[in-house]
């Protein structure tokens, strides 16, 4: 048989104040109770029963590190604000009725110039079919584009089979719409 262990605590004493870090914690006997508190001794608590505008109102920080002031009672957001002190100004301000600045100057984007548009490859075969007045195939399509200056492959063992490839799926995928026609068999022209 196990015994157990019997021993209670005969020491019950009142429940301590637990201290903070760096505070000791006040004494029990020297306790004040909120009623003996006076104004002298608590400005800052007068204060804040005064002004009851900042008092609905806080400061929230989002996760990206933005300030916000938040109405309490509507749930109306100001922000967003960099700092925190442009957080308290705003909140200060619409405690004395103003509405604070949320908006900041757009900064100018620089106006970048177009870029020339490179003409793919399928885009390229239906400029050359147009011109040409009989079917051709994709290897002499390539060699038309290449010589024309149109496109050329950027490095591609097979772009003719990549051609084809895209050629064949254009018709399947649009059908009557297509820029080509299957001729026979390898052999594409342009839809008159």
């Amino acid at each position: 048989m196990s015994k157990k262990n019997t021993k209670t605590k005969s020491t019950k004493t009142a429940a301590k104040p637990k201290a903070k870090k760096g505070k000791p914690a006040m004494p029990q006997s020297e306790a004040i109770s909120p009623a003996e508190t006076t104004a002298s001794e608590t400005p800052a608590a007068e204060a804040s029963e005064t002004s009851t505008p900042t008092a609905d109102v806080q400061i929230k920080k989002d996760a990206k590190g933005r300030f916000w002031v938040v109405a309490k009672a509507d749930g109306t957001e100001h922000g967003p604000f960099d700092t925190k002190k442009e957080a308290t100004d705003a909140k200060e301000a619409m405690a004395s009725g103003a509405t604070p600045a949320t908006e900041k100057p757009a900064k100018a984007k620089k106006a970048k110039e177009p870029k020339a548009k490179r003409v793919s490859a399928i885009d390229a075969a239906a400029q050359v079919l147009a011109i040409s007045a009989e079917p051709m195939n994709c290897m002499a399509l390539v060699e038309a584009m290449a010589s024309q200056g149109l496109w050329s492959s950027p490095g591609g063992k097979t772009p003719h089979a990549t051609l084809y490839s895209a050629i064949i799926r254009e018709i399947a995928t649009k059908g009557a719409e297509s820029r080509f026609v299957k001729k026979d068999r390898g052999m594409f022209a342009a839809k008159a």
